[in-house]
């Protein structure tokens, strides 16, 4: 229905749901005394986050008695389901999962995506102390409903990130040619050079820098200020194979990774620094911790660094024992069938 210029004028035009679209008639509505208004959702980030002062936080934000209002029709309480939001914003549907647990005890996971330059001093700070405790006021945690738990963040290399950490090598003699000849430097520019020159650099994978899993590090530039800080390769690795983590240990400097595959397949992964443990001395664990390459415990074995492992060929003609390295590669940059 359109009523015109004037709030208070007769209906202009009147038309049935059925003649515009397909779909069905509302059946409820949830007046702003139930699941709160725009005010309400800036009082509550800022009874729990006080120094906010974002412009697009502030504005876009909502209450969480909105977000618990969806996540009670669609999520059970005896249910573990995840609840996923792409643009996390503030982090209110964090809160309102952790409210909504602590009220009738569900066991809800989140899942929050977000790129705003907000995150760390506003997305990532309600999250944490939501966890603590799901109500706040004046910056202050109120009632007696505590939490636990864990939550993760990952950090994704930016664009920019990826720029700034490539170097770029060219010998005396490759310049001495390409200077040469204007046409052959154009077509290398274009096509080669990115490519060439910029190998083994630590954005595009420097599987040499593999032997010390724990010192991968790139330059990262936040507001200005470029840092050194250090990748995960161990949990990048994880993300990368879709693995189903099912134990994490450090056992005499390895650290192992048991899980599972979205296939279905066992996996061990270890992680070693190949400068103190070399080929001989991980076969002496290996045998140490009672794993053994032809029992049917692990489907596929993965290890950093070059070792002496006895190796298997699978029914699949794939090999059970591999280079992290090389796989690390794949799953990374061939998107041939992406």
């Amino acid at each position: 229905m359109w009523w015109g210029p004037n709030n208070d004028s007769m209906p202009a035009q009147k038309r049935f749901l059925s003649e515009v679209q397909q779909g069905r008639v509302p059946q409820t509505l949830w007046p702003y005394k139930e699941v709160g208004h725009t005010q309400d959702a800036k009082k509550e980030l800022l009874s729990i986050v006080p120094y906010t002062n974002n412009v697009d936080v502030i504005n876009t934000v909502k209450p969480t008695s909105l977000i618990r209002r969806v996540i009670q029709l669609g999520t059970p309480s005896d249910s573990k389901c995840v609840v996923l939001d792409f643009f996390a914003g503030s982090g209110t549907t964090i809160q309102s999962v952790l409210q909504q647990n602590a009220d009738d005890g569900g066991r809800r996971s989140f899942l929050a995506v977000e790129m705003g330059n907000y995150f760390e001093t506003t997305t990532k700070v309600r999250a944490i102390r939501s966890l603590s405790n799901p109500v706040w006021k004046d910056g202050s945690p109120i009632g007696d409903k505590h939490g636990s738990g864990i939550i993760k963040y990952q950090t994704l290399e930016s664009y920019e990130d990826a720029l700034n950490n490539l170097e770029l090598s060219r010998t005396t003699a490759q310049g001495m040619l390409l200077d040469a000849n204007a046409e052959l430097r154009e077509q290398y520019a274009l096509s080669y050079m990115l490519d060439v020159e910029s190998r083994g650099s630590q954005s595009l994978l420097n599987v040499k820098a593999f032997h010390d899993p724990d010192n991968y590090r790139l330059k990262i530039e936040r507001g200005g200020v470029t840092q050194s800080v250090n990748v995960d390769l161990v949990e990048t690795f994880n993300w990368l194979l879709g693995l189903i983590v099912k134990h994490i240990d450090l056992i005499r400097g390895v650290r192992v990774i048991d899980g599972t595959t979205p296939q279905g397949e066992r996996v061990l992964v270890l992680w070693r620094n190949v400068g103190e443990m070399d080929g001989d001395r991980l076969d002496q664990w290996f045998e140490r911790q009672g794993y053994n390459t032809r029992d049917l415990e692990y489907d596929v074995i993965y290890v950093n660094g070059d070792n002496n492992l006895e190796n298997l060929r699978r029914p699949d003609q794939t090999w059970k024992v591999r280079l992290i390295e090389e796989e690390f590669q794949r799953l990374m940059f061939d998107v041939q069938e992406m």
